[in-house]
């Protein structure tokens, strides 16, 4: 029996891709958590060069971009907080409805 070892993720910016290909993750998806219960108005990600900003980036893109591909975070941390996941579907939902019925309206 061969185990194939997964590839390293050297240059790629693309959280989608990433967890698509089957690449090595180290998973932060623990920041959406702490985003969401400890949200501001202004939040600065300051990182040393090389230390995955644009990763995280484009990870809170793909969680909070509408119709996005949700399936890409069920195996990871954050599928674990099932309310904080239910809840965020549930107002994707509503966008989707809203925008798609051409009502756009603010509740």
């Amino acid at each position: 029996m061969e185990t194939r070892k997964k590839k390293l993720p050297i240059g790629i910016e693309n959280f989608e891709e990433l967890q698509m290909e089957s690449f090595y993750y180290v998973d932060k998806t623990n920041l959406i958590k702490e985003l969401l219960n400890h949200w501001a108005k202004v939040n600065l990600f300051t990182r040393p060069r090389r230390f995955g900003k644009s990763l995280n980036m484009s990870m809170l893109k793909s969680f909070f971009e509408l119709g996005g591909n949700k399936e890409i975070f069920s195996n990871l941390k954050i599928s674990e907080e099932t309310a904080l996941c239910e809840g965020y579907m549930s107002m994707t939902c509503l966008w989707k409805k809203r925008l798609s019925g051409g009502i756009m309206e603010r509740w």
